[in-house]
């Protein structure tokens, strides 16, 4: 009888986990990848959707396609994760495994902030950007808004990506001079994690297009009907157009599994990405890794896929036989968009001590086009 991997959730670290082990694994050892969702969406290309680059159709695949590499797809809703028993409770019936990997990610916690959902567009949902997009669309003027609703999320260059894309876009109309176009941020400034040369740097590409960044503005309240912000600091300020990140929180399940420490995610090894259950992973967004300099490994979609590879590696060597075992060594990279065709590029090691070891490469047509590339790849050798 061979062994099953059971691997939660179908993001980044759960597709890479999934491919890289039915490679090394044998036939008759099953991987078994559990998603609610029928299509995978490349989140990273929901910024260029912002601004009419691109649609629904081109950024998006069926998760279906996994299963012609012998990858088993079970499409449903994770009720309960029993990490003692590696096992998952999906459509009534019991999953379980003889190694588990969580990799399900962060959940926008729309209700965190009273009048937010229903007041401005969620930046990273496939429906808040086509809203936002034809918000923009139709914009002509006035005071937009972009803004993240706690100090952590994941992907953190996204919601600067998409105030400079924006700003581009109504240079582009010819509507940027009638519109006043202000970044209120939770948090202390752009990219803190990367050190404060790299957060320097964004918050210079920002503050030269004309937009007014605020940091250290925690949103408490929006008045949807009045076009208000209310913040903790006392602070109000009128929107006609809202642009957002909303809080994450980790999934019920994972909540209530007792998986998740004060923070409110897995602690896992920073080198395995294993919790302290037996054979159980944590991998991606859900996952939380102190860094020396006080803050979390960010939450990006490089991390999970080179602790998805690592993560599989182990499992494969453990199983077979074969290959010496692997460290995740907090290596990754960012793009950032700028707009007009060009993308910066933050990248280094995040474990490095005192501060994490990046550089920030300034914006230009190389950049972009890796970027474009990167997302070719994706969807096309992926799937």
């Amino acid at each position: 009888m061979g062994r099953t991997a059971l691997i939660l959730g179908a993001g980044f670290g759960g597709i890479v986990t999934a491919q890289a082990l039915r490679r090394a694994l044998p036939r008759d050892d099953r991987v078994v990848l559990v998603d609610r969702a029928d299509r995978h969406v490349f989140a990273p290309s929901l910024l260029w959707m912002l601004v009419g680059r691109r649609s629904a159709t081109q950024i998006s695949r069926p998760l279906q396609v996994l299963a012609r590499n012998g990858i088993e797809l079970v499409r449903g809703e994770i009720a309960r994760i029993d990490p003692a028993a590696r096992s998952a409770d999906v459509n009534g019936q019991t999953l379980g495994g003889d190694a588990l990997v969580i990799a399900l990610g962060a959940e926008y916690d729309l209700s965190a902030v009273p009048g937010l959902a229903a007041a401005g567009h969620c930046l990273y949902t496939l429906e808040g950007a086509t809203a936002a997009r034809d918000a923009l669309q139709a914009f002509r003027g006035g005071r937009l808004v972009v803004l993240t609703a706690a100090p952590q999320y994941k992907c953190p260059a996204a919601p600067y990506e998409a105030a400079l894309l924006v700003d581009a876009e109504l240079r582009k109309r010819g509507v940027r001079d009638r519109t006043e176009l202000v970044f209120y941020a939770a948090e202390p400034g752009p990219m803190m994690v990367a050190g404060p040369a790299v957060s320097a740097g964004v918050r210079g590409l920002v503050e030269a297009r004309g937009i007014s960044y605020r940091p250290e503005h925690q949103v408490t309240a929006v008045d949807p009907a009045g076009g208000r912000i209310a913040f903790a600091n006392a602070h109000e300020a009128p929107f006609d157009l809202l642009l957002y990140v909303p809080p994450h929180r980790a999934p019920a399940a994972v909540r209530e599994a007792g998986l998740a420490n004060e923070s409110g995610w897995i602690p896992v090894d920073r080198h395995t990405l294993a919790t302290r259950f037996d054979g159980v992973y944590a991998i991606g967004d859900i996952a939380v890794i102190p860094l020396k300099m006080g803050r979390p490994l960010p939450k990006a979609g490089v991390f999970a896929h080179g602790e998805g590879e690592v993560v599989a590696h182990n499992i494969a060597a453990a199983w077979t036989g074969r290959g010496a075992p692997r460290r995740f060594e907090g290596e990754g990279a960012c793009f950032i968009e700028t707009g007009g065709g060009r993308a910066g590029m933050g990248k280094g090691n995040f474990y490095a001590e005192p501060v994490p070891a990046v550089q920030l490469h300034a914006p230009s047509l190389l950049w972009h086009g890796a970027k474009v590339l990167y997302e070719k790849y994706w969807l096309y050798a992926r799937f």
